[in-house]
């Protein structure tokens, strides 16, 4: 590979990428993110401009790093939170069986800080109200099509997301023809428009004075706002409420009984022991082999919007 910065972490604790990171990866084709055996890509775009990541774990304490493009230096100085190394694992005492079981299962799990609110954002709005696999298919699309080609020797076919602008030049019909209703365009649209307060507001650092921001956009309610604080921002009480399989998950993981999904207070109540670290219980339940999400039964319909 061509030369580039370089970084060694060694917090002197574990550490797992695939586990920190893995819910940036917005399914199996996402453009932005890619798993390569031990090795880990991903794209960003920093304020200094766009950059590859390369984290290659070669020892449970010890990830390598490199990167490329105009935002490679700004993206390495800023690794231990996108890992989550500067807090202490995570650990719950009297922990329900399925998560200390979990919490033994996947050593140096944390929450990912990537500093980028619009990343976790625009992919998210995506995600409201419809099959996960169409959202995904989406986001594909739109970023293959407007985003850059990724800076360095990169995988075939890895973009980085397009701009705030360039998000919001994208006509209707292009939301469109990647499969986005016309309500999940506006809140995108709207989200986009004030991409730059969004960034001031995080960076500020104060998770209330954020998520007051951003939920005052229409559209946008406290399950994305979640989705976007537990990847952007750190947050690790970040609970998704609103999440189509959480009642299922917190439920069963917990109470041994399904919840209503919309039963948000029965969902706080059986999470509340693990404040301020409720959406870490959230993780570890999902990586969890004792908790199955249901295959059978009523979900949602799968809806080609391009063909409407």
């Amino acid at each position: 590979m061509s030369s580039s910065p370089h970084r060694v972490l060694s917090p002197g604790r574990r550490l797992s990428v695939v586990q920190t990171l893995g819910p940036l990866r917005r399914g199996p084709g996402d453009p932005t993110v890619l798993r390569d055996g031990t090795r880990w890509w991903m794209t960003t775009r920093m304020p200094s401009g766009s950059a590859t990541l390369l984290l290659d774990q070669v020892a449970p304490d010890l990830v390598e790093a490199s990167a490329w493009g105009p935002g490679a230096e700004e993206r390495l100085a800023a690794l231990e939170p996108l890992l989550g190394s500067h807090r202490p694992e995570p650990h719950f005492v009297d922990a329900h069986p399925h998560v200390a079981d979990a919490m033994r299962r996947h050593p140096g799990l944390s929450v990912p800080a990537t500093g980028r609110v619009l990343e976790a954002l625009v992919p998210a709005v995506l995600e409201q109200k419809v099959l996960g696999v169409d959202a995904f298919a989406a986001w594909r699309r739109l970023v293959l099509a407007h985003g850059d080609p990724a800076p360095g020797p990169v995988p075939d076919r890895m973009r980085v997301l397009p701009t705030a602008e360039r998000w919001a030049a994208l006509p209707s019909w292009e939301w469109h023809r990647a499969g986005v209703d016309p309500q999940r365009y506006r809140t995108a649209q709207r989200c986009v428009r004030v991409a730059a307060q969004l960034e001031r507001l995080a960076a500020a650092g104060d998770l209330d004075a954020f998520y007051r921001g951003l939920r005052s956009i229409p559209g946008v309610g406290i399950w994305t706002a979640a989705e976007v604080g537990s990847r952007a921002l750190g947050d690790a009480d970040a609970v998704p409420f609103g999440d189509y399989h959480l009642g299922h998950l917190v439920g069963v993981g917990l109470l041994g009984r399904r919840l209503p999904v919309d039963d948000h207070a029965a969902i706080g109540e059986a999470l509340e022991p693990y404040r301020p670290e409720r959406f870490v219980a959230v993780r570890l339940l999902q990586l969890s082999p004792h908790v199955v999400l249901e295959r059978r039964g009523a979900r949602m319909a799968r809806v080609d919007h391009r063909r409407l």
